[in-house]
């Protein structure tokens, strides 16, 4: 369900419509605490936003229990989602909450509101995208005491666009992790709009950074549907973040409403089977692993086998990370693609890099070697909230061409942000004082 729909559900209701929702929660007020019909006036009066109608529904809940699970049903009710489905919303999450033991609301509000915002498709809402701006900034900070203090003293010292503030720009641009081909490129660039649009002071600069940058970010539209289960197949090396990252991918489907399955294809390391398999338990994904040693290609085949049979629509699949030995590596990430194409048609339909952001120009050689070798089609970048040099964001998209999905900002499961590169680079160049 989209944002204008569940607004036109909630709002759009009118006569015989409205009687009758009105009367579903008056029934349901009778059978508990909540005054159903009242709180479906407010919301129906209340600005078109998740966060306003989740305050409302949360006045007067102190603690996870009947009276929770009886307001998130009211509002998925008010938004017309089928009973089905805002039921098996509810548990999963009372579930969740029980598995974390978690009970003050001010613990578990911001899951509840990232859940419904993918469960109701409400992602793109003003009020996430301010969320997401935020999560960005602060896990920004870092790169933000270096990257863009010495951006500022640079504009301050400087008044006209000489050979010296190109040089010194190209050098900023080297020690945030750019790296020296993707600087030199990005500073050519933002000689070509100064020319164009006539600017001659480095107090034009900023914009003109600000516009090359999402430009750098922007990502062609492409083909998304496929034929399900859809495949994806994620790569990196080892501590990048892979069996997190995975379990974050899978909760984001399961919030959409999807059939998910993890399979274990890094059967390298007996430790990450176990991971994995506690992680796919936690987020409600079905398992699909072999003992430790096994042929990775044949845990792959095997998984979707499975999956074509039980009708699963998204399948994870986690791979080695063995860069020491990239060649054998290579040559078993390649098998595990056959093997996929094979039984599946079209699949991997997404061949998902995972790149550490702690790691600076070498996960930039990583993205370089991991998409020769395997087709790489887009990258995922985590840790972003613990480094000091968040410009290796560029470097991956301006110099390697691959487009960033999502953004790894902390170890909550709310923590994988869908990437945006306007976001990103408004919080990369932000100033700690607000000025831009």
């Amino acid at each position: 369900m989209g944002f204008f729909s569940a607004v036109k559900k909630l709002f759009g209701a009118s006569g015989a419509e409205s009687e009758g929702m009105e009367g579903d929660f008056s029934a349901m007020a009778a059978d508990s605490p909540v005054d159903g019909e009242a709180l479906l006036v407010r919301l129906r009066g209340a600005e078109a936003r998740l966060s306003v109608w989740l305050g409302i529904v949360l006045e007067g809940v102190e603690t996870a229990g009947d009276l929770l699970r009886e307001r998130i049903l009211l509002l998925l009710r008010s938004l017309e989602m089928p009973e089905n489905e805002a039921h098996a919303f509810t548990r999963d999450f009372m579930d969740w909450l029980t598995r974390m033991d978690y009970s003050r609301v001010d613990e578990f509000r911001s899951e509840l509101q990232y859940r419904l915002a993918l469960a109701l498709d409400l992602e793109d809402e003003e009020d996430e995208r301010d969320r997401l701006f935020l999560k960005i900034s602060e896990g920004l900070a870092r790169t933000r005491e270096g990257f863009a203090r010495s951006l500022n003293m640079l504009f301050v010292a400087h008044g006209e666009l000489d050979k010296q503030f190109w040089d010194r720009l190209e050098e900023l641009f080297i020690t945030a992790d750019m790296g020296w081909e993707t600087s030199l490129e990005l500073v050519e660039r933002l000689k070509e709009r100064a020319r164009q649009a006539k600017v001659t002071q480095v107090d034009g600069v900023r914009a003109l950074l600000l516009a090359e940058m999402e430009e750098i970010f922007s990502v062609s539209r492409a083909i998304t549907a496929v034929n399900p289960p859809e495949v994806l197949l994620l790569v990196g090396v080892n501590g990048a973040g892979k069996t997190t990252t995975i379990a974050k991918l899978a909760h984001r489907a399961r919030m959409q409403g999807k059939k998910v399955m993890i399979a274990a294809a890094d059967t390298f390391r007996a430790a990450a089977i176990e991971q994995m398999n506690v992680w796919a338990r936690r987020v409600g994904a079905l398992f699909h692993a072999r003992e430790a040693g096994a042929d990775p290609a044949a845990v792959a085949y095997e998984a979707i086998e499975r999956a074509l049979r039980e009708s699963v629509d998204m399948l994870l699949v986690d791979t080695a990370g063995r860069l020491q030995t990239k060649v054998n590596l290579m040559d078993e990430l390649a098998k595990i693609r056959q093997v996929l194409g094979k039984r599946h048609p079209g699949a991997p339909h997404r061949v998902v890099l995972l790149i550490d952001a702690t790691n600076g120009q070498n996960a930039l050689s990583q993205a370089k070697l991991f998409k020769d070798a395997v087709g790489v089609g887009e990258v995922i970048l985590t840790k972003l909230d613990g480094t000091a040099k968040g410009g290796v964001a560029v470097a991956v998209a301006l110099h390697c061409r691959l487009p960033i999905t999502f953004v790894g900002l902390g170890e909550k499961l709310e923590d994988l942000r869908p990437f945006n590169g306007a976001e990103y680079a408004r919080a990369l160049l932000h100033e700690d004082n607000g000025e831009k």
